[in-house]
């Protein structure tokens, strides 16, 4: 199932795309969860990319934060 939306971190907009699904994967999933895929965007640039494997960890503040709270939704 994807879920997208948007979060506000300390005053920034972080718009998020997650995958996810009802079982966890050890293969896939972020830390064997439960997401298999999920991209943040802040101003437009792309802040996350996990598609079953990271491509983009997240380094600013704003993404950390919004992958801890989408990681404890989530996954």
């Amino acid at each position: 199932m994807w879920t997208n939306g948007s979060l506000l971190i300390d005053g920034t907009v972080v718009k998020y795309w997650v995958k996810h699904y009802d079982e966890p994967s050890e293969d896939y999933g972020i830390n064997g969860g439960r997401i298999s895929k999920m991209e943040l965007r802040v101003g437009g640039k792309v802040t996350l990319n996990y598609d079953r494997g990271w491509d983009i960890e997240p380094k600013d503040e704003p993404s950390q934060l919004a992958y801890a709270v989408l990681m404890k939704q989530y996954n």
